[in-house]
């Protein structure tokens, strides 16, 4: 890159972790995300700060663990008024666009967490926060909130908006998401780099909301969506998540391939304006795929909600040209907290000293003009260089990984943990758990009761973490 580079940075929701082609995972299909893996970077141990989406995606875009002004869950969660990426990359002379899914609380379109109230100049948004975490895949007009009535909410038909005003349309949100940020990169000029944002709705509940002619080529009957009167919404909604929904696993991998396909046409679109190569291509998830909605997490214990690794470690793929050699593999652990730091220090910015996140270009860092045998090779496994310190806690559950030990503590009788079970259908675990992820990356093996040293050190290392970034000492501390 001669300039400063373009960003285009992808965060989907609940994407599973297993749920890549190139990771083998019987019938997906994600060609897409398979190339910008080839092209670029894979980060095998990447992890989002929480769980669930609102205080996950509250940390991604300030670069700072959203605990720091007490999100820890969602009725906790919002953007904080520290400085997000986008602010800071505007301010610096990029062009910034949001176009997708928004869910940092329940904000409204006059709120910070609302885009054009946080760094972003140009927006199309769906406000989820009003809508029970969802946007529906098929329609958003203010026809279609009076025809569901009191279902509106729960199935997420409210219009999108553009900066703050309103925007109605029918149609698959997933390709008007696509199709808004690649019309907004086709506009830059090459006179400005800017800093795009796409937030997927996919692959969240409910799947099966797929164009008629997508349902009838992959011979898929849709069940519906919830209407009063039908029965009762928690009753229902039981029916229609897993184990319960008929093709469940279907309808998730058609979203899943009809975003990747909606990606292509994003990469197209650098392509064709001619600035690929002046374009860092990031794409990651929110949290862990869901139980409910028929994700895969592969090896990985647990599911969003949970502090397992299935909950809190995402897809992490990184097409930076010039700095990622192709095929890269970088096993050290990585955080969503990285991406404001690397997007920073990569458009020339000064180190902010509040920011989490370190920047990555120096685990990516392509070795081209190293002659070492084997420099070359960007499918060589970047080994952990150092024993990295990261941080969980939702205050029902938390976790610390260092190095490869990570020490998980749940409180299994609380009321979030028994809701958690019984909604998600998903284990939480309960009280201190010991793991080596290094040889036990489904953390299977508790070794608490064998370590009590290290279970100690690293409690206190959480306890010490929380007095750093404000929160009291945790009264339910086992040690």
């Amino acid at each position: 890159m001669t300039r400063r580079p373009n960003i285009l940075l992808i965060v989907s929701d609940d994407h599973g972790y297993a749920d890549r082609s190139a990771e083998g995972t019987p019938g997906v299909r994600t060609p897409v995300l398979d190339r910008l893996a080839a092209e670029g970077a894979t980060c095998t141990d990447a992890y989002v700060t929480a769980p669930i989406c609102s205080p996950s995606r509250a940390g991604l875009i300030t670069g700072q663990y959203q605990q720091r002004w007490g999100g820890l869950w969602f009725d906790s969660a919002h953007i904080g008024s520290a400085p997000t990426i986008a602010e800071r990359l505007r301010d610096a002379g990029y062009a910034t666009g949001y176009f997708g899914k928004v869910h940092y609380g329940d904000e409204t379109a006059a709120d910070r967490g609302a885009p054009p109230h946080h760094g972003f100049e140009e927006s199309f948004y769906g406000l989820a926060g009003q809508s029970m975490g969802r946007l529906h895949y098929l329609h958003h007009s203010a026809d279609a909130v009076a025809e569901y009535g009191e279902a509106a909410e729960a199935m997420g038909v409210q219009p999108f908006w553009s900066g703050e005003e309103a925007v109605e349309f029918d149609g698959f949100t997933t390709d008007e998401i696509a199709d808004r940020a690649g019309a907004f990169i086709e506009r830059q000029d090459g006179e400005q780099p800017f800093f795009a944002m796409v937030a997927f709705n996919a692959v969240h509940n409910f799947c099966w909301q797929l164009p008629d002619d997508e349902l009838a080529a992959r011979g898929l009957e849709s069940p519906g969506d919830w209407h009063p009167g039908a029965a009762e919404y928690l009753d229902w909604y039981d029916g229609a998540i897993s184990p319960n929904l008929p093709d469940g696993r279907a309808f998730y991998l058609a979203q899943l391939e009809l975003m990747d396909r909606a990606i292509g046409r994003l990469l197209d679109r650098l392509d064709a304006s001619g600035v690929a190569d002046d374009t860092i291509v990031v794409y990651l998830t929110d949290n862990g795929g869901s139980q409910c909605n028929y994700g895969d997490n592969g090896v990985l214990r647990g599911t969003k909600y949970t502090l397992w690794e299935g909950g809190i470690r995402v897809p992490f793929l990184v097409r930076w040209p010039g700095v990622a050699a192709a095929r890269t593999v970088v096993s050290e652990p990585v955080s969503a907290l990285d991406l404001a730091a690397t997007f920073a220090a990569a458009a020339g910015l000064a180190e902010n000293a509040d920011d989490d996140g370190r920047d990555l270009r120096p685990l990516l860092e392509d070795d081209a003009d190293d002659d070492t045998p084997g420099a070359q090779d960007g499918r060589e496994n970047r080994a952990p260089t150092g024993e990295r310190e990261l941080h969980w806690d939702c205050g029902w559950q938390w976790a610390v990984r260092r190095g490869d030990w990570k020490l998980l503590s749940v409180a299994g009788d609380s009321p979030t943990a028994q809701y958690v079970r019984a909604v998600e259908h998903t284990s939480t675990g309960d009280g201190l758990i010991l793991t080596d992820l290094a040889g036990d990356p489904g953390e299977r093996d508790n070794l608490a009761s064998r370590r009590p040293r290290l279970v100690a050190q690293l409690t206190h290392a959480h306890e010490r973490w929380r007095a750093r970034v404000g929160l009291p000492a945790d009264p339910t501390s086992q040690v």
